[in-house]
């Protein structure tokens, strides 16, 4: 007999024989209509785990990590406010289905069973995955299973800080609203989980605003590695700045009274707190976990006697709430109602095609008020003696600046964010002056994470702002990047579109900065950016572009909620000359307000028929220099600008290549897993004319003399064209 059906029947015995566990009596905070109804929910939480592995077991269910022994999160969300954002682990059901109880016309059995069914009506993800989550009862879906939503929780509490000092226009949440954030004893120990923790702590230290209540439930064991007894409180409950409460969540009076207590804090005092919770679990970690076959049965048998529904039972009991009949009636009654719906749910529609899938890849547009134009005045006090110089050439770093200033003044939601943008401008000036400009509560100076710089965006994201956050190098993003496919990226997608985190990343990254750095600061691999689906990759080649691009970026996330990452070239970014010295061939001046380059537009310099260099970033100003020496030589070339790099515009190069000869592709990064690669593929499938690449090797980049030597060059674009063209060197 399976561990799920020994429980399922002493619950029935024990019960009806009064056998129940010892513990503390009912107490005073809850009433006895609250206790039952979460009694209620945690039956209901049961029963959908015990339907979960008779639906796997009949081929109808496909997700059977159940929330048995964590019943006691139905007081946790008593507690709470159904206003209070709720990013949930995976085995809380039962805050889901107390949440519930709270929200007029909700159906958390058939929701449930939908999702467990993967069937396409599931209200929250439409059938992609089981997930927790309900529009209506503001809890965003969580696919985490190593905490990974951590920085997010601070990051969208962050953004209810500051929705009470300037409330942008996507914001839904009342001002008083906390984030609710539960998670594991085990991910707990997670690098991302202890950057959460740390990042709030360096938060509230600093008396920045920020409410938030994370819950780890331990049940002292993770898959099967158990949590060192004691650990959490230990390395917990000292933290500064973040207030520690413990509750055994076997006793549901104690665990709602404590709740209330860590809620009243952070919702009074604006600050962070951690609710340490005593959990069992119960069948092991999933339906195909055999808990005895790496615990002694001892060990199990001991938790499945601290069964928290025998527990609520028999605190019922005792306030005269309930009797052991009335309890055992729920039960059953509950188990019954769970396996008739369970029969409909399992014939409901499932998803078909890639169509069905991928509808949700991208966030439905939303409606936005009309953006106001900022006044002469308006420009005058931000730009100072800045605006005079707008009518000369300039360098793409000090574009990029003005570009920012224009947008922050013409959208207050936008916020930036990252390692040193305020005060000291960025490591290369490009946000310089901001942190004047508009204060440090929209240019924040943040620590040294980039999971937490990340999750601050996507976090404020969904409080109704329009984050940037910086990523001060392309090498930086690796210690991250899962926070964009992870969790920014998926959101829609297992929402149904019903969740959305718009957001502008700017990263400065590439190659050929001139003996500064090595692979930390010259990073050209982009594989991990193009790889991630419904997430948009811009790359600007020139100051010009880098406006029109970052104000299309801008509008993407805004209106269409679209997450988009702008890839700036580091080495572009202070470029004056093209040929010769002091000629400013790479300068550009600064466009007027209203023009941008629309999403999949590239560019075309050059009319020439017998070559088309495609290639971006560094790849423009180096095909730009060999453009001039092929024709030189002869050969009459075009340089096709991609600009946008996932998705890759192909209609647009399509257009672009009509009636060339020849196709070369110069790709800076890496020759494998590089954007090449999906170039040459298409060429190969669309284009009738000989085509070829040069890429960069697949290597680090170095320091010093030879920071280039793995990338390609104005020589070797040359050498490789007239080889292309000509069949010759």
């Amino acid at each position: 007999m399976d561990r799920a059906t020994l429980v399922h029947e002493s619950f029935l015995r024990r019960v009806a024989d009064g056998d129940l566990p010892e513990g503390l009596g009912p107490g005073p905070d809850l009433t006895n209509e609250n206790a039952a109804a979460i009694f209620r929910a945690a039956c209901l939480s049961r029963a959908l785990d015990l339907e979960s592995r008779a639906m796997q077991k009949a081929g109808q269910g496909f997700y059977t990590i159940g929330s048995s022994g964590h019943e006691g999160m139905a007081a946790v969300a008593h507690a709470l406010r159904p206003t209070d954002l709720a990013f949930l682990h995976y085995r809380d059901a039962a805050f889901q289905i107390a949440r519930a109880g709270q929200v007029p016309g909700q159906t958390p059995a058939w929701d449930i069973l939908l999702s467990f069914a993967a069937a396409s009506e599931d209200p929250i993800s439409g059938g992609r995955h089981k997930v927790l989550g309900s529009k209506a009862l503001n809890i965003p879906p969580q696919t985490s299973t190593i905490a990974s939503h951590l920085p997010k929780a601070v990051g969208a509490a962050y953004g209810l800080g500051a929705c009470r000092r300037r409330r942008p226009e996507h914001a839904e949440l009342p001002e008083d609203a906390v984030v609710f954030c539960s998670f594991g004893d085990a991910s707990a120990n997670h690098s991302t989980a202890q950057g959460a923790f740390n990042t709030a702590q360096w938060t509230a230290y600093q008396s920045v605003p920020l409410p938030l209540l994370f819950c780890c439930e331990d049940n002292g064991i993770g898959i099967s590695t158990k949590t060192p007894r004691g650990w959490i409180a230990a390395t917990f409950s000292g933290r500064p700045g973040l207030k520690y409460f413990y509750a055994d969540a076997l006793d549901m009076h104690e665990t709602a009274r404590v709740t209330a207590e860590a809620a009243r804090y952070v919702r009074t005092q604006r600050k962070p707190a951690f609710l340490h919770l005593r959990t069992v679990r119960l069948y092991g970690h999933a339906g195909a976990d055999v808990a005895t076959s790496y615990l002694p049965k001892h060990e199990v048998e001991a938790d499945e006697a601290n069964d928290p529904l025998l527990h609520m039972a028999r605190q019922l009991v005792d306030a005269k709430a309930m009797t052991p009949e009335a309890a055992l009636a729920i039960y059953t009654g509950t188990r019954a109602r769970v396996s008739r719906i369970a029969a409909e749910a399992v014939t409901r529609p499932r998803l078909k095609t890639d169509s069905d899938v991928m509808a949700s890849l991208i966030p439905p547009r939303r409606a936005c008020k009309p953006a106001p134009t900022p006044g002469d005045n308006r420009r005058q006090a931000a730009f100072g003696s800045d605006l005079a110089a707008m009518k000369e050439p300039q360098i793409m770093s000090r574009l990029i600046n003005w570009a920012l200033t224009d947008l922050m003044l013409t959208h207050d939601a936008i916020t930036l964010m990252g390692e040193d943008v305020g005060r000291k401008g960025g490591v290369y000036g490009v946000t310089q002056k901001l942190h004047a400009r508009f204060g440090p509560d929209r240019v924040i100076d943040t620590l040294l994470d980039e999971q937490s710089i990340l999750g601050l965006g996507i976090g404020m994201a969904q409080t109704g702002f329009l984050p940037m956050p910086e990523i001060q190098f392309l090498a930086y993003l690796h210690n991250a990047e899962d926070q964009l496919r992870g969790e920014a990226a998926t959101l829609p997608f297992f929402s149904n579109g019903q969740y959305s985190n718009p957001m502008v990343v700017r990263v400065a990254g590439l190659g050929y900065q001139k003996g500064f750095g090595g692979h930390f600061h010259n990073d050209n691999s982009v594989a991990v950016l193009r790889d991630i689906p419904g997430m948009i990759l811009a790359c600007p080649s020139n100051g010009r572009d880098a406006v029109g691009l970052l104000r299309e970026t801008v509008r993407l996330a805004r209106e269409e909620q679209r997450l988009v990452v702008m890839l700036e070239p580091i080495a572009l970014y202070p470029m004056r000359d093209l040929f010769d010295e002091k000629d400013g061939g790479w300068m550009r001046t600064y466009p007027e307000t209203s023009w941008h380059l629309p999403m999949g537009e590239v560019g075309v310099s050059g009319d020439g028929t017998d070559l088309a260099i495609v290639t971006f970033g560094n790849g423009v100003y180096l095909s730009t220099q060999a453009q001039r020496d092929l024709a030189d030589d002869g050969i009459n070339a075009r340089v096709i600008d991609l600009r946008w790099l996932s998705p890759l515009p192909f209609a647009s190069l399509d257009a672009a290549l009509e009636g060339c000869k020849h196709v070369l592709v110069v790709d800076e990064t890496r020759r494998s897993g590089g954007v090449a690669e999906a170039l040459l593929a298409h060429l190969h499938e669309t284009c009738p004319a000989p085509s070829a690449r040069l890429t960069a090797e697949d290597s680090f980049i170095a320091t010093g003399p030879a920071y280039a030597a793995t990338m390609p060059s104005r020589a070797s674009i040359l050498a490789a064209a007239r080889a292309l063209v000509k069949g010759r060197t």
